[in-house]
């Protein structure tokens, strides 16, 4: 697969590209803060946010939908939505929340609603520039992805590294008109980026093991912290989500 390098003015025109073929959604400022959203041009592309207001799972699995049309004699269809579409600027850790989400949506039960949408989806995934005030990724290893995107963009200096792991990622990295190939050393500051991310993005210290998380979940089950934090509405719930996860993580082993 093509891994190339591209300055901010080869990103711009690559994005406005893909706009111009394709339904597109990425990641723009939204008054002080960052949300997904239809991209209308390039320069209205946010890579350098730190979290969003909603994750991107709500092109995948949406509040509503309608299922199927049916009639009062019985008869009933399906609604598939099957449109192509490019989602731009995914942080790791939400890729790998949507690659946990593939593997619940095809295990016992397909869902061919959630697997025609992210079937039909093409995935640029971006490394975190901006890191959160209470992230925690690097503790619970996702401060870095390796898989489940089509493309990933990591800056390196004033530059893009632009990696293709997929065929339809192959396919989107060969739109790119001058695009030059990476050197040695360009792959080397893509694993000092990495390598740092891990580093900034341990803000809260989690105490317990990964493996031992979902047995101590369940075993907080009716832990007064629950009650507790609902009682937040939904803004403020939002603002804070990073460092609640971690309060409820550090509190069940107390």
């Amino acid at each position: 697969m093509s891994v190339k390098k591209l300055n901010q003015e080869l990103l711009n025109s690559w994005v406005d590209g893909l706009i111009e073929k394709h339904k597109v959604f990425g990641i723009q400022a939204k008054g002080e803060r960052f949300a997904f959203g239809p991209l209308a041009c390039a320069k209205d592309l946010r890579l350098d946010y730190d979290i969003a207001i909603l994750p991107p799972k709500k092109y995948f699995q949406p509040q509503k939908e309608n299922l199927m049309t049916f009639e009062t004699k019985g008869k009933f269809e399906s609604i598939i939505d099957d449109t192509p579409f490019v989602l731009l600027g995914v942080h790791p850790y939400d890729m790998n929340a949507l690659n946990q989400m593939e593997t619940v949506f095809t295990s016992d039960n397909y869902d061919v609603h959630y697997m025609t949408r992210r079937n039909h989806a093409t995935i640029v995934a971006c490394d975190v520039q901006q890191v959160a005030e209470n992230s925690f990724a690097g503790c619970v290893g996702t401060a870095t992805i390796d898989e489940g995107f089509d493309v990933l963009l990591t800056k390196i200096g004033e530059e893009y590294i632009a990696d293709a792991r997929t065929e339809k990622g192959e396919t989107l990295i060969k739109s790119i008109s001058n695009a030059q190939d990476v050197s040695d050393s360009d792959i080397e500051s893509r694993e000092e980026v990495w390598d740092r991310n891990i580093k900034l993005m341990k803000k809260h210290e989690l105490k317990p093991a990964l493996e031992d998380i979902p047995s101590l979940l369940e075993e907080s089950y009716d832990s007064e912290i629950w009650e507790e934090k609902s009682k937040l509405c939904f803004h403020a719930a939002r603002v804070l989500l990073p460092v609640l996860h971690a309060t409820v993580l550090m509190s069940v082993t107390m």
